[in-house]
């Protein structure tokens, strides 16, 4: 069990917390429009010069290389946000951010398969890690100041800032030590979505759904759909498994990352279109207007699996946007739930059965399509929760108690 002063952040002077919630979000904040800004520009400029797409193999070269003379400990992405908050060491290079966010844009720039949210965490999560070293703050402070920055990253990315911080308190998902954070977490979130607003970050909008198309005698449909939506989460995740541990028996990085890259290419080259590369926002968008096929959904699940395993960057958030909203828009022809509240529903239950995050996702439903469909999302999100099982696209993400030394 953790003592009093572990599981509350009063240990540290009220003026301190102020200075680090305003650092992170400041940082974090203005890294996100720069990176969302750069993020559209670079997606533009493939789909306008496709030919870049044959650049692929080399991105990836550079990639590797940039993280195998430079990246250390940054190698392990994500992951290692989990290390440091379950054993802080301080083993967050300040070098992380940047290279993160290079190696993404590269990705994205020559036709990967990726997201941006494990980007913005990785970001946010560097600084808040730099300025825990810098203030000297303890373990039990560090692992505060981590949730921090990983609302922030979070928040601002997404302009979610109520489901960053519960993201970043719900994907650690053990100790008393993590609801301490809620406050500063939230000052900081809000305040990195602020920044945003304030220099006017290109954030996508979704339809807002009002409380017309909700009906409660369609709840059973819902729980139909969330089970679908969990399985489909299962489905990415062991995906994600298979061709990692396939790819692991190329040992050498540079041979992997050529041969995924050709690969890739000779997918999009018999698919013959870009419709499955980069983020996937106009496939997203369109899935709120019209059914979307089948293929959809299984063919962002191969390329984006096969895109991360292979040594590119990115994350796996808005390709699951992507995923669940493509399967929810093909599945709305059978199941007679509206097509703006299905497509609403896949959105966040597919990245919620992945990540194990089934509030947050419930919260950022709410907070991108209206409160009316908070019910309906947080019943779909727990299930597919559930059906997904206890594996996520996390590895290092525990379940067990922290020691008492911790």
């Amino acid at each position: 069990m953790y003592n009093n002063k572990f599981t509350s952040p009063i240990g540290l002077p009220w003026y301190n917390w102020l200075k680090i919630c305003i650092s992170i979000a400041l940082f974090s904040g203005i890294t996100s429009v720069i990176f969302l800004n750069a993020l559209n520009y670079v997606g533009n400029l493939r789909e306008q010069q496709q030919f870049l797409l044959f650049g692929l193999p080399l991105a990836g070269l550079l990639i590797v290389f940039l993280y195998q003379r430079y990246g250390g400990a940054a190698s392990k992405g994500n992951n290692l946000l989990f290390e440091e908050y379950y054993n802080p060491k301080g083993n967050i290079p300040l070098l992380m951010a940047p290279l993160v966010i290079v190696a993404t844009l590269l990705t994205h720039l020559f036709g990967g398969s990726a997201g941006r949210e494990g980007t913005a965490v990785q970001y946010g999560g560097t600084y808040a890690d730099f300025i825990a070293k810098k203030m000297g703050l303890n373990k039990p402070q560090t692992r505060i100041t981590l949730i921090c920055g990983i609302a922030a990253g979070f928040a601002s990315l997404f302009g979610t800032p109520l489901a960053g911080v519960v993201f970043s308190v719900e994907l650690f998902r053990l100790g008393k030590l993590r609801y301490s954070a809620i406050i500063p977490a939230l000052l900081t979130a809000y305040l990195a979505h602020a920044v945003c607003l304030l220099l006017q970050a290109p954030h996508t909008h979704y339809p807002f759904l009002d409380f017309r198309l909700f009906q409660i005698q369609d709840i059973h449909w819902v729980i139909l759909f969330a089970i679908l939506a969990g399985v489909t989460a299962r489905l990415f995740t062991y995906t994600g498994d298979i061709l990692s541990h396939l790819f692991k028996k190329i040992s050498n990085p540079y041979w992997r990352v050529v041969i995924g890259s050709l690969i890739i290419l000779a997918i999009i080259a018999y698919i013959g279109n870009t419709k499955y590369i980069g983020l996937g926002i106009p496939t997203i968008l369109e899935s709120f207007e019209q059914p979307q096929a089948g293929i959809d959904f299984l063919a962002k699940i191969v390329l984006t699996c096969l895109t991360l395993s292979v040594g590119f960057k990115g994350g796996e958030v808005t390709p699951l946007f992507f995923i669940g909203a493509t399967l929810a828009s093909f599945l709305s022809i059978y199941i007679p739930l509206p097509l703006l509240v299905i497509t609403a529903l896949g959105f966040v239950s597919v990245f919620s059965g992945s990540t194990k995050t089934p509030f947050a996702c419930a919260i950022m439903a709410a907070e991108l399509f209206g409160i009316y469909i908070l019910p309906f999302a947080l019943l779909s999100t727990l299930i597919a929760a559930f059906v997904s099982g206890q594996k996520g696209i996390y590895s290092s993400q525990k379940n067990r108690k922290l020691t008492k030394r911790s």
